[in-house]
Formats: structure tokens, C-alpha cells, sequence
């Protein structure tokens, strides 16, 4: 049995769960999700808590099971306090800023990168070498950071580009290293 999938997902107060079959509704103070899991697992809320069990045995109930669970925990967990992701800008002349809800990026390239806001995600420009990414859907939030890191993914060289806060870079010897 998975052991992420057996663990009861709690609901805190102020978001309501609603299971349809299948299909469940999350909504909370910062928004409202819904998402349809697969048949091979049946999911049933008693009073606070969320519960996801698998119909047989095969490997693949397994997967789905614990999968079930982690998509719904971070559903309850979106709606309540949200996802954030943060990105540096590391280079000469690299910087950030707003245009209205859309991020404007100077990169070393001739032109500036403007990068359109998706819906349900918010971004923030601290200072100028600064980015964080806001939403309820992890997933989204994960994603919409993975596009504008890749706008200028960093070098090995010099380490300059995108990087999520805290990532390691693998910095290379250059020509000079033989």
C-alpha cells in the first residue's frame, strides 16, 4: 500500500471539498480548484478529512492512489495559503520589472522579453534582480517559473541567466583551466 496515498488529507476551516464520484472541488479564500482522478481509486470525505482508496491491488492503483492524494493535499493547501516560487537574476544589466500585470525582462539580448501574466498567477518584483511567482495551482506556479527561467537559463561559465533562489549552479573552468 502507498504510504503517501493512505494518509488522510485534512481540510482546515474556511475551504470546503466537494466530491463528485471522481471529480472534486476545492474552494478556499484565495480561490476555487477542480480536478477529475483517475477510476482506479475511490475518494470519500469523513467530516474534516479526506480519504483515497484504491479498488484492487495492481501496481498501477498503487501509483495512482498516492498520486491522488499528493494532487489533492495540494489542492486544499493552494486555496488556503497558495504557492510561491522565487527566481534571481544574476548578470550585468540583467533586471526585472512590471508592466501592468506582465513581467518586462532585460536580458543581454537586443530587445526586451515581455513575459504575459497566465491567469490565477500573480508575479512580484522585490528589487530589480528579484522574482517571485504566486498562484494557488502548484503545478501552474512550477510551470510559469520553469518558462521565465528558461527565457535565459544560466551559463556554466559565468553563472549568469535565471535561477531558482537557492539553486546550486555548476560552474566550469574556462579556457585558462588546462
Amino acid at each position: 500500500m502507498s504510504r503517501i496515498g493512505k494518509k488522510p488529507v485534512t481540510v482546515p476551516a474556511g475551504v470546503t471539498v466537494t466530491i463528485n464520484g471522481n471529480e472534486v472541488k476545492v474552494k478556499g479564500p484565495k480561490g476555487e480548484l477542480d480536478r477529475t482522478f483517475s477510476d482506479l481509486v475511490t475518494i470519500s470525505q469523513e467530516g474534516e478529512e479526506i480519504h483515497v482508496v484504491r479498488n484492487d491491488e495492481t501496481t498501477e492503483s498503487n501509483a495512482q492512489q498516492g498520486l491522488t492524494r499528493t494532487l489533492i493535499h495540494n489542492m486544499v493547501v493552494g486555496v488556503s495559503e497558495g504557492f510561491e516560487k522565487k527566481l534571481e537574476l544574476t548578470g550585468v544589466g540583467y533586471r526585472a520589472q512590471l508592466k501592468g500585470k506582465d513581467l518586462d525582462l532585460s536580458l543581454g539580448y537586443s530587445h526586451p522579453v515581455i513575459y504575459a501574466c497566465p491567469e490565477n498567477i500573480s508575479f512580484e518584483v522585490p528589487d530589480n534582480t528579484h522574482i517571485t511567482v504566486k498562484g494557488i495551482s502548484k503545478e501552474q506556479v512550477g510551470q510559469v517559473a520553469a518558462e521565465v527561467r528558461a527565457k535565459r537559463p544560466p551559463e556554466p561559465y559565468k553563472g549568469k541567466g535565471i535561477h531558482y533562489e537557492g539553486e546550486h549552479i555548476r560552474r566550469k573552468l574556462g579556457k585558462a583551466a588546462k
